[in-house]
């Protein structure tokens, strides 16, 4: 690899890097969240079959992940770069094919067409144009700059831009597309699916063609790197999962994602049959954004001082300790709950999301030290299928666990049973995978700080020769 002399990195990277998460988020969150709902209340689908789809959709994601990472390894360097010239070429498609998944005017045709719709949309936006923005776009953090304090901030302004979209996809979506009728009760008002899809996908281009103008590009693969990537698929994908650093990567997020979804998901049962307060859900609920905001000033530093294995490590085991506390105190007053669950999130999910986009690229470099051959895209995209496999297995965790604690959704009020399970499971379970993920840091994952400077050290050394 060679550092071109271009502008040097700053803040116009940052907030660049941040819009193209915003981007990827206007029709990320706005599916993961609604389009269930769409799918069911509007057309008709039965939950089943949109079960299958998204099981099909992870099958597929398994070759258009990792294959559209090897394209992108082997694209050529070009004056709009090799990752930052994808987000431009794929943003209308993404956008398009999203707002054509929500076209209320399908509710009214067959069964057949809207099965047929529904695979047909879905498949095209997640696991073909959304998987071919959104691979270039991860990939692309390790060339934006080699230094490992600028790829720290680049993972912050990532992590603040998905917290933006799901802050401003959760306010106003649910204001635009629900009524309430006679009866007090919530509708979904078909047509404004449509509209809000629209609007998303607007502003999802804009915010993609902010990233590309603003982002430049300034490591970039020597010609004679570029000549070892012409090896087999089959050997270079032996040599990505050779990768300790990367295997412990994927079970570490794949802990994680356990974890903050079944939160999400046991959390309105917890604070409708155990505390019996919504409104304090809400409260708890808007805590991310601050949470966000405060660990975006602070973590560079830490990171910078302590290392991001090092730090966070330790912030998944005071989250452990902290649930445990809360599991063993077994708590009836809603706010103490939420201060003690707040601070135990931060060093938990809140601390990994700010630096896990970081620890990305420091595997990614530790690659290329160990095999001389660097595999941006292929790596990332083996990363990012495996998260989807997390996130498939832990969206079916909180359905198991309900009725394993014997949940009555029919029932007025649940048993003292009931009720003691939901309040173990939004805090023993949390307790018991962060002290497995603080154990996986310590123990299996190879790069902490030194080991990184090294890395940065030797990368350096080459790109001099």
């Amino acid at each position: 690899m060679e550092h071109t002399k271009k502008n040097p990195f700053g803040f116009k990277d940052k907030i660049g890097y941040m819009f193209g998460d915003f981007g990827n988020d206007f029709t990320f969150i706005f599916a993961s969240t609604y389009l269930m709902i769409f799918y069911t209340k509007v057309l008709g689908i039965d939950a089943a079959m949109v079960g299958v789809l998204f099981l099909v959709a992870r099958c597929v994601d398994a070759f258009t992940d990792i294959g559209m990472g090897r394209i992108v390894d082997s694209s050529p360097e070009n004056e709009k770069g090799r990752f930052r010239v994808w987000i431009l070429r794929m943003c209308i498609p993404v956008a398009v094919s999203s707002f054509f998944m929500y076209q209320s005017v399908m509710a009214d045709t067959s069964m057949t067409a809207k099965t047929i719709y529904m695979f047909v949309t879905y498949l095209l936006w997640g696991s073909v144009f959304y998987t071919s923005i959104n691979i270039p776009y991860g990939s692309m953090a390790s060339v934006i700059s080699e230094k490992s304090k600028d790829r720290q901030s680049l993972s912050v302004y990532r992590s603040l831009g998905s917290t933006f979209a799901a802050v401003a996809i959760s306010v106003v979506t649910p204001i635009f597309i629900y009524k309430t009728d006679a009866q007090g009760n919530q509708v979904v008002i078909s047509g404004r699916f449509t509209l809000a899809a629209a609007a998303f996908s607007v502003l999802a281009v804009v915010c993609y063609l902010l990233c590309y103008f603003l982002v430049t590009e300034r490591v970039k693969i020597k010609k004679d790197t570029a000549e070892k990537k012409k090896t087999s698929v089959a050997k270079t994908l032996g040599q990505v999962f050779s990768s300790r650093a990367l295997l412990a990567m994927i079970l570490i997020s794949i802990l994680t994602l356990c974890a903050s979804i079944m939160g999400q998901s046991i959390s309105t049962f917890l604070f409708a049959d155990y505390f019996k307060n919504t409104k304090a859900l809400s409260f708890n609920n808007l805590l991310g954004l601050p949470a966000a905001v405060i660990l975006a000033g602070i973590s560079g530093k830490l990171v910078e001082r302590f290392g991001r294995k090092e730090l966070t490590g330790a912030g998944c085991a005071a989250a452990a300790v902290l649930f445990f506390v809360l599991y063993f105190l077994k708590l009836s007053n809603v706010w103490v709950f939420i201060v003690l669950n707040f601070i135990a999130s931060i060093g938990g999910m809140y601390l990994f999301n700010m630096t896990v986009w970081a620890m990305i690229t420091d595997v990614i470099d530790d690659k290329e030290v160990q095999t001389m051959q660097r595999d941006d895209g292929t790596i990332y995209g083996v990363y990012s299928f495996a998260r989807k496999l997390g996130q498939a297995l832990a969206g079916g965790l909180g359905g198991f666990a309900l009725s394993a604690i014997g949940y009555d959704s029919l029932a007025a009020a649940q048993t003292d049973s009931v009720r003691a399970g939901l309040y173990g499971l939004s805090t023993l379970f949390p307790a018991l995978i962060y002290t497995a993920v603080s154990i996986v840091f310590f123990v299996l994952y190879p790069l902490s700080k030194r080991r990184v400077e090294e890395n940065t050290r030797e990368l350096q050394m080459r790109r001099e020769q």
